[in-house]
């Protein structure tokens, strides 16, 4: 997993609220390889019109937002299903923190486990980035980890809660797997000390 620690970027807001996680990949690509980008396969069917012609209107689809990092976004982001293939759309898709006042829990666990920073503001300070972001297309956003702050467009720092063990993951680029193996002396130490006899 790619560590985080800061993003500076253009911000892409989605003034939308109850995404769930069949808009940010549709069920048709479920059964794609983790090898695959599944970048390709973001807001697929929100995004296209019934030819697969990209729709215009959609904010994604703007050359403005071909850069962004960072997406801001209306509450319970991710409700719905559990697909964790929904954080790896977005992931793939270039992006590394969702902001919104609030996200769907399993989704919410899924993008802490894979490197994308859900960041929890309260609604009135995300409906001003929002109107700010829709005011300004490419306006950037500074989402700083180790700070655990937001700087808006305005340099206003929002400051944001994250639990201390996901922080450290993502500030080390650790996932589950590489955490446990950096506790290997202590569970070799453990194992002796408790061996069968």
């Amino acid at each position: 997993m790619q560590a985080f620690s800061q993003v500076e970027a253009v911000a892409a807001p989605l003034a939308r609220a109850n995404i769930d996680t069949d808009q940010i990949v549709p069920a048709l690509y479920l059964q794609k390889p983790r090898s695959d980008n599944f970048g390709h396969y973001l807001f697929h069917d929100v995004r296209h019109d019934a030819l697969g012609q990209r729709r215009p209107d959609f904010v994604l689809n703007a050359a403005v937002y071909s850069e962004a990092r960072i997406l801001v976004a209306g509450h319970n982001f991710g409700c719905g299903s559990s697909r964790e293939h929904a954080v790896w759309a977005l992931h793939d898709g270039g992006f590394r923190a969702v902001i919104a006042p609030s996200f769907g829990d399993i989704f919410h666990a899924n993008a802490l486990k894979n490197g994308l920073l859900p960041v929890r503001l309260p609604e009135p300070v995300v409906e001003e980035l929002l109107a700010a972001l829709l005011a300004a297309p490419g306006t950037q956003l500074r989402v700083d980890l180790e700070a655990q702050v937001v700087t808006g467009p305005q340099g206003r720092t929002e400051p944001f809660a994250i639990d201390p063990f996901a922080r450290h993951c993502l500030l080390e680029g650790l996932d589950e797997i590489d955490y446990t193996l950096t506790q290997r002396a202590r569970i070799e130490e453990f194992e002796r000390h408790h061996a069968p006899q």
